[in-house]
This record gives C-alpha cells, sequence and structure tokens, in this order.
C-alpha cells in the first residue's frame, strides 16, 4: 500500500490544478523522488489527500500517461512507468519551478577531519569470517527472546511502549546490577547501573561525561579503533601506551602521568584487546594505585567477560576499586546477540547520573520493551544457561582452530591459545606479507584482519585476530584450509 503522496500546488495560480498536479509528478519522477516500477496513490486516495475533486486527478493522470510517465494496470493500481520518455521537460512542464533531488555536494564548511569509518559489516555471501570476537547468533535463545518480548509488549498495560528513566528500564538495571555482584565482583545495586545500546555507546555517553577538549587520555597502543574514534569526538587528545604479554605496561603510564595532566585511561585489561593477553595483578594493583594517586578515571572495557575457558577466572579491576576510579562498562551482546544492542555501565551514581542526563538528550532512552525482555530471561536464569552451554561450544571451537592452525600454518604462524575470549591473536612469520596474505584470503572467501588494523600509528604490524566463536568447527577447518592456500598464492 503506497504512502500518502504530498504534492506543493498552488490554488491562486492561472494554471488549471490537474496540470498542477501532472507537472508536479512528472517532476518528481525526474528527480528520482518517484522510481521506475513505484506504486501511485488511487484517483480517490489522493484526490483525498489533496483535498482536490477525484476528476481533478484522474484528468492529471490521463495527461500523465499521455505523456508515458505512468501506466495503469488492470486490478493492480497505477505505477511510475518502467519505460520512462525523455527526461528533459515536456509540454506541460513549461513554467514549472525547477525541483532538484538532495544536493549532491554541501553548500557549508565541514571542519576537521572525518574518523575512520567502521569495517564493512558484511562480506561477499559465502566468506567465512574471522575477522572478530563476536558470538554465533546461530546459537542466541531466539524462540525464549520472542516468547519474553511478546510479554513485554502485553505487560504494564503497553508502558513498554513508552517513554521511560534513560538508565534503562528497572528491572534490566537490577538483573545486571545482582549479575555483576555475582559472577564480577562488583558489589553494585541498581543505582550504579546505565543500560545503552550497546557497548559503543556506553564509550561514547562515558567519553562525553568525562572528556573535555584538550584532555589527555592514554590508550593501548594496539586497540579498540571505535573506542578511540568516540573518545576523539569528544576532543581527547591521545596518547597511546605499549602492551606486553602481561598486558598495558602501567610503567608507561606513570611517566606519562609524571608530566602530563592525565583525564583518563581507556583499557581492556582483562582480555587486552586485540592480542588477549590478561593484564598481571601486580599491573592491576598498580594501576588502581596510580589512578587513585592522579585522580585518572579508568574506562575499564570488559567486553566479554563470560568467557574464560582455562583456570580461574579473572575479575574485573573495578571489583578491587574503593576509591572510585573505575568505570565499568559491559555488554550482554556477546551472551546473546549483537543485534539486541545491550550494554552498560557501572560507576559511581553520581556519574551514572550525569550519563543519564546526557544520554536524555542524545537518544532519550533505550528500547524498553527489549531490556524488559532480556530482564526476564535474566531473571528466569536463561541467559545463564545460554552463556554456560555457549562457553562450552566456544572452548572446543577454540581448540578447534588451534588444531587446525598447527596443522595447515605450522610453519607460517605461532600462538598460544587464549585462556579466553572469542579471538586467537597470532604471530605471522616475518617473511609473510599479512596484509597482502588478508587481501588473497578474502578472494578466497575467509576474511581475517591484520595487525596493522588495531594499531594506533597504522603501521604493519606482523600479527593476524581470528575470531573463533561465530564459526563451526568444520566451517573454522575450511576457513584454515582457504587460508592456507591463499599463502601459497
Amino acid at each position: 500500500m503506497p504512502w500518502e503522496l504530498l504534492l506543493a500546488l498552488d490554488p491562486g495560480s492561472e494554471q488549471p490544478i490537474f496540470l498542477q498536479i501532472a507537472r508536479a509528478i512528472a517532476g518528481d519522477v525526474r528527480r528520482g523522488r518517484l522510481r521506475p516500477g513505484a506504486v501511485l496513490p488511487g484517483s480517490r486516495a489522493l484526490a483525498r489527500t489533496l483535498g482536490v475533486h477525484r476528476n481533478t486527478v484522474l484528468a492529471a493522470y490521463r495527461e500523465l500517461a499521455a505523456e508515458g510517465w505512468i501506466e495503469h494496470l488492470a486490478a493492480r493500481g497505477t505505477f511510475v512507468s518502467s519505460d520512462l520518455p525523455d527526461p528533459a521537460p515536456r509540454r506541460f512542464a513549461r513554467g514549472a519551478s525547477p525541483r532538484t533531488a538532495v544536493p549532491a555536494r554541501l553548500g557549508f564548511d565541514l571542519d576537521g577531519p572525518t574518523p575512520e569509518p567502521l569495517p564493512p559489516p558484511a562480506f561477499p555471501r559465502g566468506t567465512l569470517v574471522l575477522t572478530g570476537g563476536v558470538p554465533d547468533v546461530r546459537l542466541a535463545p531466539a524462540a525464549l527472546l520472542a516468547r519474553a518480548y511478546r510479554r513485554a509488549l502485553r505487560a504494564e498495560s503497553g508502558s513498554a511502549l513508552g517513554y521511560g528513566d534513560p538508565r534503562g528500564h528497572e528491572r534490566l538495571r537490577a538483573a545486571i546490577a545482582a549479575m555483576v555482584s555475582s559472577v564480577r565482583g562488583l558489589a553494585a545495586g541498581p543505582e550504579a547501573v546505565l543500560v545503552t545500546r550497546g557497548s559503543q555507546q556506553a564509550i561514547d555517553l562515558c567519553a562525553r561525561a568525562l572528556v573535555s577538549p584538550g584532555d589527555v587520555v592514554a590508550v593501548e597502543e594496539l586497540g579498540y579503533r571505535p573506542a578511540w574514534e568516540a573518545l576523539r569526538l569528544a576532543g581527547a587528545r591521545l596518547v597511546p601506551l605499549p602492551v606486553d604479554d602481561a598486558g598495558l605496561r602501567v610503567d608507561a603510564l606513570e611517566a606519562l602521568a609524571a608530566h602530563e595532566r592525565v583525564r583518563l585511561l581507556y583499557a581492556t585489561p582483562h582480555h587486552q584487546y586485540p592480542t588477549t593477553a590478561v593484564l598481571a595483578p601486580g599491573r592491576r594493583l598498580s594501576l588502581l594505585s596510580l589512578a587513585k594517586a592522579k585522580r585518572i578515571a579508568i574506562l575499564e572495557d570488559d567486553y566479554d567477560h563470560e568467557f574464560h575457558y582455562d583456570g580461574r577466572p579473572v575479575l574485573p579491576m573495578a571489583s578491587a576499586d574503593d576509591a572510585g576510579v573505575v568505570v565499568y562498562v559491559g555488554t550482554l551482546s556477546k551472551i546473546l546477540a549483537p543485534g539486541l544492542r545491550i550494554g552498560f555501565v557501572v560507576a559511581p551514581p553520581p556519574l551514572v547520573e550525569r550519563l543519564a542526563t546526557i544520554r536524555g538528550f542524545v537518544d532519550r532512552q533505550g528500547d524498553r520493551a527489549v531490556e524488559r525482555a532480556v530482564a526476564e530471561l535474566l531473571e528466569d536464569g536463561d541467559v545463564q544457561r545460554h552463556a554456560r552451554r555457549a562457553r562450552r561450544i566456544y572452548a572446543a571451537r577454540r581448540d578447534a582452530l588451534a588444531e587446525a592452525l598447527r596443522r595447515e600454518l605450522g610453519a607460517a604462524i605461532s600462538f598460544v591459545p587464549p585462556a579466553g575470549g572469542m579471538a586467537l591473536w597470532a604471530r605471522v612469520d616475518g617473511d609473510v606479507d599479512v596484509d597482502a596474505w588478508a587481501e588473497r584470503a578474502l578472494a578466497r572467501g575467509v576474511a581475517f584482519y591484520p595487525g596493522r588494523r588495531f594499531a594506533f600509528d597504522g603501521r604493519r604490524r606482523p600479527f593476524a585476530r581470528l575470531g573463533f566463536a561465530a564459526l563451526s568447527e568444520d566451517e573454522l577447518g575450511e576457513a584454515v584450509r582457504r587460508m592456507a592456500a591463499a599463502l601459497r598464492g
């Protein structure tokens, strides 16, 4: 069913209304507002919309059909012709005001550089994607979520479809507080939780709340570019710090703080992104002590906490923070599915209130129906059961990827299987151009990212990041075989 078609008419014009309608529709076809094959309103419907007699619209349609702009198909309706005439102005368009499509160029200046765009969300059909630590959406409890969503829409007299608290649905904030208190060691209540549309919005809101133009913000030199750009957009002056097998080099931060006022540190201590290194215990203590002494805010991005396979799980730094310096960002996207866009911030209530105020201006609120549905799954234990199942599957996939890499590419790469997370960080032999290898691999139907993509300076790095969670064990084996074939050229 077509939308109402609004046209600009001038009742005071000497030109008949039916010709004004015909000129307007033909002009909209020329400028691309109406595309070939587009369905047009029926004569009665258009007459009601424009406030004219139906015969006036019929006269306009006859004129347009005679010129070849539209066609009427019996029992189907009226459509813009798929075989259009010469787009030059015709007889009845003489004297019409020029009308153009949306301008291709700006009439004003865009100051400052445009941020580097995010990687493409999709690859050619059939590509086996190893590009990142994303979950397998095929495992998501879609049926449970659908039922919970329907209940959410019916509940509370439809309030899930209205405006609500910018901090997020009260039940989801309570459920997240219970979760982080139980399994992540944060003694948090609902008042310390803000629900966001994914962790990226959480990072953006924190950047807006904490950073002023010119502030020094420290980041890991191998890291998460979308977070860097969110901080830059808030005006931060980013300074990269080195990372090694034990995570962030805290001594480098200490040296920076000795001669610069560092406003904030953005870090991924649980599984350093992208290297998967776990921040060593001694460094954690040193970092918390330094942040307390220098009043540095730590933005801790714990993006895949649920997935730890070997040894004892490591608690977030926020669980040991007694000085109120850590702002903790988490997500349910890795547990459930990225498309749900559920992230969260756990922080002292004064910051949560500021974040909620800012969120009210830029986004108003999240999707209350989705938030209530996810809260129900958390309350009923469905999310927890799904996480345990996914953890077993992803551990097996990690092992399958490691075995396939050793078998097919043992001479070209070296790695230590990560104790957790959803991706593997591999060093590539120095004789291999990893960037060219990635391009050849994509041509063979497998996508992975070379180390350059995660480097703050954009220079080549002899590494590759290989995500294993989103593919089955058989798919991982085929992906590595394609990588091996691409390496051979």
